[in-house]
């Protein structure tokens, strides 16, 4: 006989019974019937329940172990009575009668219970995740990432991808957010970057004439943690593709991205592909964001010119400075009582706004503080441009395009969730394609990258040298779900005269451009191909999946929003001969005096 186990202790079944089994765990629970001793013993595939007598030779052994202690036990699989059968487990057919027992390791009293369902402090669970990780429904999110990465390789891999893995130390570049920097011991005062993402390194790979290429990628960004973003690192199913379009990109990844979420969805609904489109601009009209959640059917409207004019002074001096006005609606609710649009109104302020104005409308006719000062065409024009019906109400926000555009969102968002509107068990997928090339920046007054520099432009270089940059639409799209951006892509950029005008009108001279990005700049003079791809987010597929909202309930060993290792005390200070060691002196900020 084996010295630990037989069998798991998910693996026993009536069949089993008369026979003699070793099983190998952690105590779960222990429950004393009197003459009786029950003890749950639970490990990675399962639980069964071991009885021992309380006459027994080794019950005083047994006795000693507190829960999490890990045992070995032996004895007969006997089948349970009709009426002491347990159908909520998989082995609730049987019991374990214990004739030996060894214990291999006795717990100490637990900071944190694993049996049961209390709720912890994030700090407390995070600093002993080894034993958070033992609960049920945390050990079962893994479970549930490890088959979900499973899934995406097997689904690359049969479409002809082929994995490779890209470098981890690499060279700093300006990608859109912070690097991790590793001082180089071999060259003194120069620094590693831990990457981004492999951005370049994919896009070598199709210079360097390997056709298809996936990653499970890691990703390392110094930035603050989100509820949906981990500090630190990441996942991606990183690809790119050669000679292709953007419609040969969404056809690859559109039937594993649905493939896995009718796989481990649970049974919810899923948008088939091809998933729709949605262009920027109207994805900001219509949802005041470029991420869009398909399951709030409430869609804004421009409303710009009933107000021009209007009685209404407010909005309409706001609108002949350049402000805009958008109505979101808020069907049915023409009837919620006054305290619901005072607390709405009150929402709004938290939130930066001056306020939150509104129409009721009613049976009898448009009411609110903003109908009052309406003409009734005005009133009939926004009921109109909504798609307004009796009974239902309206919000309203009066910006600049943009800041509009953004809080009408959050108004879409809060109001759809208070008034329930939001389907329910499905995943809603969509694109958001033509973003920008180029953003006009507010505070400098300069042309900015507004996405990812180093996408093809539509129209190529002629655009470049014809167009106004603020007009220029790119290659670039964002694969989005319920709201949750997953990915972004695009189909790149292979020529250095394009990328070395586009980094130009960015205001990037060639000399940057060159030291930047010299690598990738000179291989595309070598001939490269047109290519493209995109990278969803690993984490985050899972995080909707697991229907957590909270990324750090799926990730292994998280960090804490503020980028610390509570586990294992990272980042931690060096002793002073590695700084000496790696040629670098550390200049810490004074401590902040007190009072």
């Amino acid at each position: 006989m084996h010295a630990y186990r037989t069998h798991t202790c998910g693996q026993l079944r009536a069949s089993d019974s008369g026979s003699i089994a070793r099983l190998s765990g952690w105590v779960h629970r222990k429950r004393d019937h009197g003459n009786l001793l029950f003890v749950d013993l639970r490990d990675h595939y399962g639980l069964t329940q071991c009885v021992l007598d309380i006459s027994s030779t080794v019950f005083e052994t047994l006795e000693k172990a507190r829960p999490e202690s890990v045992i070995t036990v032996t004895g007969k699989v006997v089948a349970r009575t009709q009426d002491t059968i347990n159908p909520r487990l998989p082995t609730g057919e049987i019991e374990l009668q214990v004739a030996e027992i060894e214990i291999q390791s006795i717990a100490d009293v637990l900071p944190i219970q694993v049996a049961g369902d209390q709720e912890y402090p994030e700090e407390m669970r995070l600093k002993y995740r080894f034993l958070d990780l033992r609960r049920e429904d945390v050990h079962a999110n893994m479970m549930l990432r490890s088959r979900v990465i499973t899934y995406l390789r097997n689904a690359m891999i049969d479409q002809g991808f082929t994995e490779f893995q890209t470098p981890i130390l690499t060279a700093s570049s300006p990608e859109g957010a912070r690097d991790y920097l590793v001082p180089a011991r071999l060259h003194p005062g120069k620094f590693y970057a831990l990457p981004q993402a492999p951005q370049q390194f994919k896009q070598l790979l199709m210079v360097a004439g390997f056709d298809k290429y996936f990653q499970i990628a890691p990703c390392f960004r110094d930035e603050a943690g989100r509820a949906d973003r981990s500090p630190g690192e990441f996942y991606q199913l990183d690809f790119e593709m050669s000679y292709v379009t953007q419609d040969d990109v969404f056809a690859a990844i559109e039937p594993v991205l649905e493939g896995v979420f009718k796989e481990f969805g649970g049974g919810r609904k899923v948008t088939p592909a091809p998933f729709p489109r949605v262009p920027y601009a109207e994805a900001m009209l219509k949802y005041g964001s470029d991420k869009p959640d398909l399951r709030n059917p409430i869609v804004i409207a421009d409303v710009t010119e009933p107000f021009r004019g209007s009685g209404f002074g407010l909005f309409a001096k706001l609108v002949d400075k350049g402000a805009v006005v958008r109505a979101i609606p808020a069907p049915g609710a023409a009837n919620q009582p006054r305290s619901w649009f005072d607390k709405l109104n009150e929402w709004a302020r938290e939130n930066g706004a001056g306020g939150l104005g509104y129409i009721q409308f009613a049976a009898d006719g448009a009411k609110g503080p903003i109908a009052k000062n309406l003409e009734p065409e005005r009133i009939a024009a926004i009921k109109a441009a909504a798609n307004l019906a009796d009974g239902d109400a309206v919000f309203f926000a009066c910006d600049k395009e943009l800041p509009a555009a953004k809080f009408a969102g959050l108004v879409r968002t809060k109001v759809g969730t208070d008034l329930d509107l939001l389907e329910k068990d499905i995943f809603k997928f969509c694109w958001t394609v033509d973003f920008p090339m180029y953003e006009l920046n507010e505070e400098t007054g300069l042309i900015d990258f507004s996405h990812n520099p180093f996408s093809m432009p539509q129209g190529g270089m002629e655009a470049l040298e014809n167009q106004d940059p603020l007009t220029i639409n790119a290659y670039q799209y964002d694969i989005v779900c319920n709201g949750v951006e997953l990915s972004s892509g695009a189909i790149r950029n292979h020529r250095a005269d394009i990328m070395i005008k586009a980094f130009g009108i960015a205001g990037y001279g060639p000399e940057v451009v060159e030291e930047k990005f010299g690598g990738m700049l000179n291989a595309f003079r070598y001939g490269a191909p047109p290519h493209g791809g995109s990278a969803p987010g690993v984490d985050r597929i899972v995080m909707l999946l697991a229907d957590q909202p909270n990324i750090r309930e799926i990730i292994l060993f998280p960090m804490n929003q503020q980028a610390q290792d509570l586990l294992m005390g990272a980042p931690a200070e060096v002793d002073a001969s590695r700084w000496k060691e790696l040629s670098i002196k550390p200049d810490l900020p004074k401590p902040k005096k007190e009072g």
